[in-house]
């Protein structure tokens, strides 16, 4: 997407004024009942913290008969909850019917959950009938680490004609083993800040952690990345919750990991540490070059060698040499401190690219 594509969004002060820094959104996983939804409204009101309240009415569960929320009902309970701590409300929706009920009970601002970003229809559905209002909507990215679905979600809801809209980072289903519920992979929502530098963008640690334990660790670097804020799952009993217990906190315990954040400057320092800075970025701007400028010289010799293999009817994947370059470049990197991980990654990266390059010099006048 091109510069010129950007959208524009509605700065985040000047509809929404965060009663702390970072902005906290918090509430129950569930709206379970009149009595819990209250409490816990009571106890978030009470941290001095919490800007918007957050619950789910509506519970997109992975198999039937499991609890999938209270419905209207628990809109009643929520508006009471509203009227007694002056909180605004927070809803999940995921068709035009929730929309609907939402409306009628002045809902103050909607999500679109992880489960219905993941599908256009369903998104389109939400944003055809969000249209003449002026309902907030945040998004959260798909299930699955696909970028393009998340803009298209965002874009679906934007020409819809809401510009008050905040991306939820709630991290991605890989099947890789993890101590996380849903892998971070922090890559995806930075390059979403890239292509939407005005986007207001939060980060909800609890689906990513699925764990309270984890609960600061994904926080802290949520902020350290310029977040705007966070969406924590809170409840006032969270050991009796009737869904995701183990990620829930009660309201002290929110406040309590909260004040433990390090809020960290996003703006410009002064005197000797500017200077110092800009050295250290020049540094990474000369070093940059370099890198672009040897993996140009790399491609141009995979490019030879592309052409040589078809004169000569080799195959493309040459795999005893990869495996050698593979097992050599892993400890050579390793040796200079950098971590298997980012290596193994960036290798198949170049790899592959040698590949897909080889293939069309093979595939030539073919």
């Amino acid at each position: 997407m091109s510069a010129n594509e950007s959208l524009k969004f509605r700065s985040l002060n000047t509809w929404l004024k965060p009663v702390s820094l970072p902005l906290l959104i918090s509430g129950p996983c569930s709206a379970e009942s009149r009595r819990q939804v209250m409490e816990t409204a009571l106890g978030l009101a009470s941290t001095g913290m919490v800007s918007v309240m957050r619950a789910g009415v509506w519970k997109p569960r992975t198999r039937p008969r499991s609890f999938e929320g209270k419905g209207e009902e628990a809109l009643r309970w929520l508006v009471e909850a509203r009227e007694a701590t002056g909180l605004p409300l927070a809803v999940e929706v995921a068709s035009p019917a929730h929309l609907e009920l939402c409306l009628k009970y002045d809902i103050d601002m909607v999500w679109i959950g992880a489960r219905t970003s993941v599908n256009p229809f369903s998104v389109q559905e939400i944003a055809d009938a969000l249209f003449g209002t002026e309902l907030p909507v945040l998004v959260k990215n798909p299930v699955n680490p696909d970028l393009k679905l998340w803009i298209g979600a965002i874009e679906r809801i934007y020409h819809s004609g809401i510009d008050r809209i905040i991306a939820v980072h709630r991290g991605f289903n890989t099947y890789e083993d993890s101590v996380f519920r849903n892998a971070p992979l922090w890559e995806i929502p930075i390059e979403l800040k890239r292509i939407f530098p005005g986007l207001p963008m939060i980060c909800d640690p609890s689906h990513i952690s699925g764990s309270r334990r984890l609960l600061l660790q994904v926080a802290q670097n949520a902020i350290d990345l310029d977040y705007d804020g966070l969406m924590i799952e809170s409840h006032c009993n969270p050991e009796q919750a009737l869904t995701d217990s183990s990620q829930q906190v009660t309201p002290e315990g929110l406040f309590e990991l909260v004040s433990s954040l390090v809020v960290r400057r996003s703006g410009c320092i002064k005197g000797e540490a500017t200077r110092e800075l800009e050295a250290y970025r020049r540094q990474i701007d000369d070093i940059d070059r370099n890198i672009l400028y040897f993996l140009s010289k790399r491609m141009e010799i995979v490019e030879k060698i592309g052409h040589l293999k078809k004169k000569n009817d080799l195959t493309i994947l040459q795999i005893r040499r990869w495996n050698n370059i593979f097992r050599d470049r892993m400890k050579r990197g390793q040796d200079l401190g950098l971590d298997p991980v980012f290596l193994r990654t960036l290798l198949e990266m170049v790899h592959q690219q040698s590949i897909e390059l080889q293939t069309r010099i093979m595939n030539e006048n073919s």
